[in-house]
């Protein structure tokens, strides 16, 4: 089983048989998080990619579950940003390293902003959740130079990615309107390099009407997009 909610920007939650993981938490408009935390048995896992304040809120280090177990793993930067301490979390992880237990592995991988982005083996399917990970081409704002950088830099970390991980079954991924016409460009590049089944489009308010708008290019490469037309909406449910 699992099922995957939006939440709000570039946070989900995403339920399997044994545990809860939460990405990138902010806020949760409708309190889907907080009414699944009040209730579940289930072991509850907190992700945060970087220290920016719409990827991570530390809320999520107050957050109790009651009648399951909770763990927090933060990228490094949050601590090295004094966004939280070293004992608030039970793993801060930098690029290249790993997290592993009886339920789930987790490995860091780069982002072209701050901090990390996370790929999780789960119940023998691959997630993953790209943070800041983007391919973020301001043609009207950046020079020619910057763009070259942060293009060579995107498709380095996706080789990186596609290396280990060839074909990935679910993945959150920018789809940020604020880029105009290149608002598709980084997941385009991600679905041409690393073989996808699911695709969710996130950190895209207010403009979450164009972002949608990319599915149909999705949907060209084979890919189920997942729409999303509310927060707190179930996206995807697989018995």
């Amino acid at each position: 089983m699992m099922n995957l909610t939006y939440i709000f920007h570039s946070c989900f939650m995403l339920e399997t048989n044994q545990c809860i993981i939460v990405f990138d938490y902010w806020k949760d408009p409708e309190g889907v998080i907080s009414k699944c935390l009040s209730t579940t048995n289930k072991r509850v896992y907190f992700l945060a990619s970087h220290f920016h304040p719409d990827h991570y809120n530390s809320e999520i280090l107050q957050m109790d579950v009651p009648n399951g177990e909770k763990i927090v793993i933060l990228s490094h930067d949050i601590v090295k940003h004094k966004r939280a301490r070293k004992e608030d979390a039970d793993v801060f992880l930098r690029r290249g390293e790993t997290y592993k237990d009886d339920y789930i592995q987790i490995k860091a991988y780069g982002s072209t902003d701050v901090g990390v982005s996370f790929m999780l083996d789960i119940e023998g399917k691959e997630v993953f959740h790209a943070g800041d990970l983007n391919n973020w081409h301001w043609e009207h704002e950046s020079t020619p130079q910057e763009i070259k950088k942060m293009e060579g830099d995107f498709k380095a970390i996706l080789r990186d990615i596609r290396a280990e991980h060839p074909s990935v079954f679910l993945v959150m991924f920018p789809i940020d309107p604020r880029l105009k016409i290149d608002f598709g460009r980084g997941a385009r590049q991600w679905l041409e390099t690393i073989h996808t089944t699911y695709i969710a489009p996130m950190h895209f308010p207010p403009a979450q009407d164009i972002a949608m708008t990319f599915g149909k290019e999705a949907e060209s490469f084979g890919v189920k997009f997942l729409y999303i037309h509310n927060e707190g909406e179930r996206i995807l449910t697989i018995p």
